[in-house]
């Protein structure tokens, strides 16, 4: 019995340490097999931080993006009181019309990585719509490591400059009766860039993750718009 047990152990990759026949607890696994098993265990690991990656930074834009929608509505409602003030009470504010474009502004600026993750944007193509995953995930990572990525760090680099100068004045409106916030307006050229960049890392993850044969699925349904 204890011949026929010794037989089954070596046939699974196990190799009974002790002598006479005698089997130990303690097993030796081929160097092959243990070689490819920390291949794999890493692999998996590997894939799994970038899954994990990506989903925190879907969240992130996923929720920002669904608050920022919300002003879209504040931003209409601006618009009226706006209208009405001036068309029918005879009387308006700067405060107010500067207001809507702060809120305007918010919604763009803050909304474009949003929108791209929500495949939004407009696509001007003839042969992407009829790519294969594979193909769109080639289109989509290098579109984002030649052109998403370096143009959203070059608007940072370009606008660095131009806010910290508004910040170091505190820089307000040039209209007497106007917002006092020049300088938190203008902070939104490098917030818009910023989560741009952030959520651009996640889709050339996304593409590469398709492209080494892991799928990624996506929180929400995407749209892809096209001309």
């Amino acid at each position: 019995m204890l011949a026929g047990l010794n037989f089954v152990f070596r046939l699974g990759g196990y190799e009974p340490s002790g002598g006479k026949g005698i089997l130990n607890k303690s097993f030796n696994l081929y160097p092959e097999k243990l070689q490819v098993s920390n291949i794999l265990y890493a692999e998996t690991n590997s894939m799994q931080m970038l899954s994990s990656s990506i989903h925190l930074i879907d969240r992130f834009t996923e929720y920002t993006g669904r608050l920022i929608s919300w002003l879209t509505i504040f931003m209409v409602a601006l618009v009226v009181v706006v209208v009405v003030m001036r068309y029918f009470l005879e009387s308006g504010s700067i405060a107010l019309q500067e207001m809507v474009t702060y809120v305007h502004a918010l919604v763009f600026l803050l909304g474009i990585a949003f929108t791209l993750k929500r495949g939004g944007h407009v696509r001007v193509d003839i042969f992407y719509r009829n790519f294969s995953a594979r193909r769109k995930a080639i289109v989509d990572l290098l579109g984002g490591i030649l052109f998403l990525i370096p143009v959203a760090l070059l608007i940072f680099l370009m606008s660095w400059d131009y806010v910290a100068a508004s910040w170091s004045i505190l820089e307000t409106s040039s209209e007497n009766n106007g917002l006092p916030f020049v300088y938190l307006l203008k902070t939104l050229m490098l917030a818009m860039p910023l989560t741009l960049l952030l959520q651009g890392i996640a889709e050339v993850l996304k593409s590469a993750l398709t492209l080494s044969g892991h799928n990624h699925t996506p929180d929400t349904d995407s749209i892809e718009p096209h001309l």
